[in-house]
């Protein structure tokens, strides 16, 4: 997909990928292929101590920004991408529904005016973990004019909504889950049917291992201030968005074709985890010639 597609950037929401208890070391390493990613965003509440070093120390894996101050790792990375621009990655937790976290608007609010976009960061991408979609509504209209991207992630299921915003960010509720969709968010049925039938749990959750989608949305960049776009009629500065697209497909990605020149990003959310695949993606969907965008 990255070479397909010319990406220069490739973000990965990698909340379960980790296979509940197992080493989150494991699932960099099957996410860290060169060419294949150049950062990757995990929400990583309830970690082990004996993690904590680790996730102190990759320097491409984030969790969520408005964590508590001294929780280990970081909410954000400046990303040198493969064209030579850098972007900045923020991953941040929504409260509406969610643990009692730190309000995500000031946090990302404080981390936009320290990095600005086009004077510190070629691109901005925003991905936010939440349940609500009026919260990541909100979080896109927060940020519209400020960012290139932002991304909503955690309910596996993708939105319709894609599109870039008045102010030149691009902007999706959710980018969808990568794993089985013959399932239960990404879970085998039987578990989940049973605990919202009867109420009772009855065992553990377990992953689905049916035919894979790969879900997330792509966006292009502008480099060129001032570039008129005929379908939106309205000015973009360098770093603002082009073209936003979601894609999903049942065991075959179909690409878009880009043709501009900007920096070009992607996301997606894994639902799976990490060890089922041994790091091998081929395994669970194949890549066609560029086509047509979903």
């Amino acid at each position: 997909m990255v070479k397909h597609w010319s990406l220069d950037l490739v973000i990965i929401n990698g909340e379960n990928s980790a296979a509940a208890l197992a080493s989150p070391r494991r699932s960099i390493r099957s996410f860290s292929t060169p060419g294949r990613t150049r950062s990757r965003s995990a929400t990583t509440p309830g970690i082990r101590k004996r993690r904590w070093c680790f996730i102190e120390r990759a320097p491409r894996l984030i969790r969520p920004l408005n964590f508590p101050r001294h929780t280990p790792g970081r909410g954000a990375a400046l990303i040198d991408t493969k064209n030579g621009k850098r972007a900045l990655v923020i991953n941040a937790m929504g409260r509406v529904f969610m643990e009692p976290l730190n309000d995500p608007f000031n946090a990302v609010g404080k981390e936009l005016d320290a990095c600005p976009l086009r004077e510190a960061a070629d691109a901005i991408v925003v991905d936010f973990h939440g349940e609500a979609t009026s919260e990541k509504q909100g979080m896109g209209f927060f940020c519209d004019g400020r960012v290139s991207l932002v991304v909503g992630t955690h309910t596996h299921v993708p939105t319709a909504d894609h599109q870039v915003l008045s102010g030149g960010t691009a902007y999706m509720s959710d980018a969808g889950m990568t794993g089985d969709y013959d399932s239960i968010i990404g879970m085998q049925k039987e578990e989940p049917l049973h605990r919202f039938v009867t109420g009772i749990p009855s065992g553990r959750f377990e992953p689905a291992f049916g035919v894979a989608t790969l879900s997330g949305v792509a966006v292009e960049t502008d480099d060129a201030p001032g570039w008129r776009s005929k379908s939106h009629r309205c000015g973009r500065a360098a770093g603002w968005s082009r073209r936003c697209r979601g894609f999903g497909e049942l065991a075959c990605v179909t690409l878009p074709c880009f043709d501009a020149t900007g920096l070009i990003v992607s996301i997606v959310e894994v639902a799976w985890p990490a060890s089922t695949w041994n790091g091998d993606w081929r395994r669970w969907w194949r890549l066609t010639s560029p086509t047509t965008a979903v």
